[in-house]
């Protein structure tokens, strides 16, 4: 044992081990010789769930999935339990897609075993990501669906009108338990039934009142497992791209207004007025790359415009300077050659920057060629971004203040889809204490979301979409 080792207990480790004495009765002596856990976080969303272990060290972790009934086993080394990692018990959804429960006990000296069961199979992502911003160390565990939902079959299938058939999860078959998680079985210790994500830290800011009296964000729609005829009429799809999110707030105002809360008010609310009009009689439907609270990395959401062959793409976000003085609402597009000014390539970097703050896995093999393909935009779809910049920059300043009169230009990288005009706009200064409250506001979150659509209108009635018809394939 270290010397830096606390004493041991009455009951020493081995012995309480090897009687299969409860792991939870471990006295406070007992807890943590190695790395400190710092806060335990649960992301739960439709596309993918995370689990978020917050440290003082780099934490060492090895995995194994088992598929009946489906649960993944972690064993993290260096650890011994503390009250931090008992909280992830509790911090299960009973409506998340992806976990039922989470067991938690010591495994053995020095290493800790999470058992997470699961309500379906999925595909397990688990990495480190190094301190950064107000994060120390995170182990990180995403779990992803084995087939993910088409989004584009499910636009064409509301628009049909039909009704829509949910894939059940894969059922977990009825079998006696395996060795992988009976040593935590004994324990009795039970997965909770709900309960938001938790954190053993101070917590983070709770979301504006304006964002906690507002609907919750309504679910992703489900797969279709129907056959459906294979077209339907013109659709107009329009991208909506909240920014930041789940490990990422984005940009925190002085009383504690988060950004990624407020630019998802801004999406929904948008999502309502793009799905009741029409364009020349070609109904409008928004898809939203993130309709709740988690990480979508910064080519992940120009993938989903594309998946979805959206016609334009919109990203949301809301500014910040190191001056509460600064303030005015802004629209960016992609460039070609360099920012068009100062200020443009601080935002263009303060927002790239999202992906090491939220958490991308780099040692996905496709990574680096899915950035790459992003590096291909043209010359047409700035032209065509700059045009659709100017139309909503134009409506906005009808009510609100201009950061600038015209549309920037930088290396946003979230605007890269070479074949969609995309523009980013940044609704105000949440810096300023006068335009955070502003954006906590329902009639201003109202005023945006009716601007951004007069300025989608005013854009197809001097670009008409494409004639082209839409394809569930």
């Amino acid at each position: 044992m270290p010397p830096s080792s606390p004493p041991p207990s009455p009951i020493t480790r081995r012995r309480a081990i090897g009687a299969g004495t409860l792991a939870l009765l471990l006295t406070k002596a007992d807890i943590a010789w190695g790395a400190t856990i710092l806060a335990v976080r649960v992301w739960p969303a439709m596309d993918y769930t995370r689990v978020t272990i917050e440290s003082d060290g780099k934490l060492i972790a090895t995995h194994v999935s088992v598929t009946t009934p489906p649960r993944m086993a972690l064993d993290i080394e260096g650890l011994e339990l503390s009250p931090a990692l008992k909280e992830l018990v509790g911090s299960v959804k009973s409506n998340d897609p992806f976990i039922r429960g989470i067991r938690v006990g010591q495994n053995a000296p020095g290493v800790v075993r999470l058992v997470i069961d699961l309500k379906q199979e999925a595909l397990p992502q688990v990495f480190n990501l190094p301190p950064i911003a107000a994060y120390q160390h995170r182990l990180v565990m995403d779990l992803y669906p084995l087939q993910a939902a088409d989004p584009l079959e499910a636009l064409i299938a509301e628009r049909l009108g039909e009704k829509s058939t949910p894939i059940p999860p894969t059922p977990a078959a009825a079998a006696p338990r395996d060795p992988l998680g009976d040593l935590i079985a004994q324990q009795g210790s039970k997965p909770a039934a709900s309960g938001a994500a938790s954190t053993s830290a101070a917590k983070p800011p709770k979301p504006t009142d304006s964002a906690a009296n507002s609907p919750a964000p309504a679910p992703m729609p489900p797969a279709v497992a129907s056959s459906k005829p294979s077209k339907t009429d013109r659709l107009i799809i329009i991208a909506l791209d909240p920014g930041h999110g789940g490990e990422d707030p984005g940009a925190i105002g002085p009383q504690g207004t988060r950004e990624k809360d407020v630019v998802l008010q801004v999406a929904l609310k948008l999502r309502e007025r793009i799905n009741a009009s029409t364009i020349n009689g070609n109904p409008m439907r928004a898809f939203l790359t993130r309709d709740a609270d988690f990480f979508v990395p910064l080519h992940v959401r120009v993938q989903k415009a594309q998946k979805v062959q959206a016609d334009l793409f919109i990203s949301i976000h809301a500014d910040a300077f190191t001056v509460p003085t600064a303030r005015g609402a802004s629209v960016f597009a992609l460039s070609e050659k360099g920012a068009s000014s100062a200020a443009a390539k601080y935002m263009a970097d303060k927002e790239n920057s999202a992906d090491k703050i939220g958490g991308v896995n780099v040692k996905v093999k496709d990574a680096q060629v899915q950035r790459a393909i992003l590096d291909m935009s043209t010359t047409a779809q700035i032209n065509d971004s700059l045009k659709l910049g100017s139309s909503l920059l134009g409506e906005i300043g009808s009510f609100a203040k201009l950061h600038k009169p015209k549309v920037e230009q930088a290396g946003f990288a979230v605007l890269k889809a070479p074949d969609i005009p995309s523009i980013l706009i940044e609704t105000a200064f949440i810096s300023n204490p006068e335009e955070e409250q502003r954006l906590r506001s329902v009639e201003y979150q109202d005023q945006l979301a009716d601007a951004m659509l007069r300025g989608l209108q005013r854009y197809f009635a001097k670009n008409p979409p494409l004639a082209r018809t839409r394809t569930s394939s």
